[in-house]
């Protein structure tokens, strides 16, 4: 079932009972019986991986909440099923609100065109009309810090300039609910202050967001609410500093030797 879209005011995001199952195949490695038998071919298999685990929860309108875990917990698999991108397998997604993405930098972007042309492309896609676009375009701009090079294919462009436009274009199109993963793990530290700065105005505003991030310090700092995923499971909702102290612990002592019960 997929990600439904509509308006009310309770919740901006409610997760219900969600599960997303991935089917891959792979080649097996034949033994040499089989390889005689089967003139050396590979046998194609069939696995599936349970990405998310019918995890539940609601974020309230205003919240930022950070998600946690290890690499393959299932962090960004989530946000591109809040974002619409993938169907769950199994559950319910209900988004209120218009929804802003940061869940991979300048995906959507077409490198041929210049930075100029992607911010109206961008704009388009987030249901502004031109004139709204053009309003803001020159607030785009400046808080990107590119300079001339708006006008050039972003093929051009520099690491660092692609993120730091794609970061603008993003937070200035007034979302309801802006998507960041890992969107501050590059760049200068200058522009992340900057960045840091806007989605606390965003959150002042209240605006809903969800940032997934390895920096534990950004969650502590950007927001009033965690989850911690692990293998696609949800392990704890809470304070940030509360659920990120939990993580630390399973960190050092192991999955094995750790239980919520201890803390």
């Amino acid at each position: 079932m997929s990600a439904v879209t509509t308006t009310g005011p309770a919740n901006a995001v409610q997760v219900e009972n969600v599960s997303l199952t991935y089917r891959t195949t792979f080649e097996r490695v034949p033994t040499l019986k089989t390889a005689l038998v089967r003139f050396g071919r590979g046998e194609r298999a069939v696995r599936e991986v349970q990405a998310v685990q019918n995890v539940s929860f609601d974020v309230p309108h205003g919240n930022a909440i950070g998600i946690i875990g290890a690499n393959g917990a299932g962090k960004s698999t989530l946000m591109r099923m809040i974002a619409g991108i993938l169907p769950p397998t199994e559950g319910r997604i209900q988004v209120n609100g218009r929804v802003s993405t940061l869940l991979s930098l300048g995906v959507g972007f077409n490198a041929a065109l210049s930075g100029r042309e992607n911010v109206v492309l961008g704009g388009l896609a987030s249901g502004l009309t031109r004139k709204e676009i053009q309003e803001r375009y020159e607030e785009i701009a400046d808080f990107a810090e590119i300079g001339e090079f708006i006008d050039m294919p972003m093929r051009t462009y520099s690491s660092g300039m692609f993120q730091r436009l794609a970061f603008s274009v993003a937070v200035h199109m007034e979302p309801d609910i802006l998507l960041v993963d890992e969107a501050l793990s590059a760049g200068d530290a200058k522009f992340k202050q900057k960045a840091a700065a806007k989605m606390k105005e965003l959150v002042t505003n209240a605006r809903t967001m969800f940032l997934v991030s390895h920096a534990l310090s950004s969650v502590r700092d950007l927001c009033n609410d965690a989850l911690w995923l692990h293998k696609g499971q949800l392990m704890m909702r809470g304070n940030p500093n509360e659920v990120i102290a939990a993580y630390n612990k399973f960190l050092k002592v192991g999955e094995d030797a750790f239980s919520l019960e201890d803390l």
